[in-house]
């Protein structure tokens, strides 16, 4: 599941070695990529029911939802409303702790009809950083970059509530009853000592799991699918 302002070809590399595994489902938003416009306003509430009629339609008797970023919360209603239908989740680059000051400032910029774009800008750099990927930067600058203020602004609202209603996905995935197995699969740090933060999470929570990726953008599936593949399959196949 792609995050805001991107659709489905963020997967790209690992929808073609998935398929070669296992049936491999992949969406787009409303609104998004190849499922075109939408003239009306909408939310979080909304990509759930898009995820719900996927699933529905697919007929598969159990989905482990890859979510990258704040597609995560998507993949924790999911779990919350099917049950055992989702007995895995993987969650992939995401602010998993209470949200940093800087992040909620640029939430606030993206939905700033003057502010946005450098805002936008500023975040495309910082996902980019020390990063020579041309597909990567290509994506980023060319599909992301084509969304308007009003999909910027929309996602900026939908992440800052989520984040208002629930403090963290740390505190959601821990009031999941019964507990579901997660992966956080990362590259890039939003917070000082963040791989050390999930170790002592792991440590108390033992359905948490984490694994750092030997990638550096915010968008791993780019520079090392493989490993991502190798990861993510390795957790699925455990019991």
């Amino acid at each position: 599941m792609p995050g805001w302002c991107s659709d489905r070809r963020v997967f790209q590399d690992l929808i073609l070695r998935f398929t070669m595994r296992r049936r491999t489902l992949a969406l787009d938003w409303r609104g998004h990529g190849e499922s075109g416009s939408s003239k009306d306003d909408f939310g979080n509430d909304a990509l759930v029911s898009d995820a719900l009629a996927v699933i529905e339609a697919s007929k598969a008797r159990q989905v482990i939802p890859v979510a990258l970023a704040h597609a995560g919360w998507i993949a924790i209603e999911l779990r919350r409303r099917l049950g055992a239908l989702i007995p895995k989740l993987v969650l992939v680059d995401w602010i998993l702790t209470e949200p940093p000051q800087q992040f909620l400032e640029a939430l606030k910029g993206m939905q700033d009809p003057y502010r946005w774009q450098e805002t936008v800008e500023a975040i495309f750099s910082q996902w980019m950083h020390g990063v020579d990927n041309p597909r990567l930067i290509n994506f980023v600058h060319q599909v992301m970059g084509s969304y308007s203020f009003d999909m910027w602004a929309r996602a900026a609202r939908e992440i800052s509530r989520a984040y208002a209603k629930a403090g963290s996905p740390f505190h959601a995935l821990s009031l999941l009853r019964p507990p579901v197995s997660v992966l956080h699969i990362y590259a890039q740090s939003p917070v000082p000592d963040y791989l050390t933060i999930q170790q002592e999470f792991a440590s108390s929570h033992p359905w948490f799991s984490v694994y750092r990726l030997k990638a550096y953008s915010h968008f791993p599936m780019f520079e090392v699918p493989d490993e991502m593949v190798t990861v993510i399959e390795q957790f699925i196949g455990q019991h």
